[in-house]
């Protein structure tokens, strides 16, 4: 009795570290035991028990199931992907022949509502850019200082804002837009010194925080060498 007591008691004090352990050293265990093994349980919620084989093969059922799942959001996002940069190439082609800055920004807005997006607004700070008076195009001057509240608020340490803007920040990054749910903003340039580009949706939920930024990356590396044809940098 003790004997048997002792075995008891060395079953009892094995764990699952222990149990693994032996099968990894013991890798033809099932097959020295095949009959036993086709006779274990294994406990399942809706079914009580299950077969160690049937188990086996319902975990790979689903471990197919999640792989084929991940192929599936693969392919979707190599199209979305394919999507996007044929809409950036279109878009650069397009820019890329504008015959003057005018043209250019006219280009910008045209696309942008082929989109389904109400406007686009292209903002540069002013110690970055020589924005004349006597230029038409003053109005796209940005006060670097008077941005940094907005940057601060709303982008912290990002490049990219999705989501609303109050009625201050509107009125100092688009005083002659209305009707505007939400915006889309990126820095301009690599280091996001140069400016910003805005785009806006009268929908109030279309961008929103967690939505993807490529395609604003894209456009805010993008545009600073496209304005350098029409505008001198500082």
């Amino acid at each position: 009795m003790k004997h048997v007591g002792e075995q008891l008691e060395a079953v009892m004090a094995l764990d699952d570290s222990m149990v693994s352990q032996f099968l990894m050293q013991n890798p033809d265990f099932f097959i020295r035991n095949a009959n036993q093994v086709e006779q274990m349980r294994v406990p399942h919620v809706n079914r009580g028990s299950v077969s160690l084989l049937e188990w086996q093969m319902t975990r790979q059922r689903l471990r197919i199931d999640q792989l084929e799942d991940e192929i599936t959001r693969l392919m979707e996002l190599a199209a979305a992907n394919e999507k996007l940069f044929n809409q950036l190439l279109a878009l650069q082609n397009d820019l890329a022949t504008a015959e003057s800055l005018r043209d250019l920004l006219d280009r910008l807005q045209h696309w942008t509502r082929r989109l389904g997006l109400s406007e686009v607004h292209l903002r540069l700070f002013a110690d970055k850019w020589l924005i004349g008076a006597p230029s038409t195009f003053t109005h796209l001057g940005l006060s670097r200082s008077a941005f940094e509240p907005i940057r601060i608020q709303r982008l912290g340490q990002d490049s990219h804002y999705l989501g609303k803007l109050n009625g201050p920040e509107l009125l100092q990054l688009m005083p002659h837009a209305t009707q505007v749910g939400s915006v889309a903003m990126s820095l301009l340039g690599e280091q996001g010194d140069l400016g910003v580009v805005i785009f806006t949706s009268r929908d109030s939920q279309h961008f929103q925080s967690g939505m993807g930024t490529v395609l604003l990356q894209q456009l805010a590396t993008l545009l600073p060498g496209l304005l350098v044809r029409w505008i001198a940098r500082s």
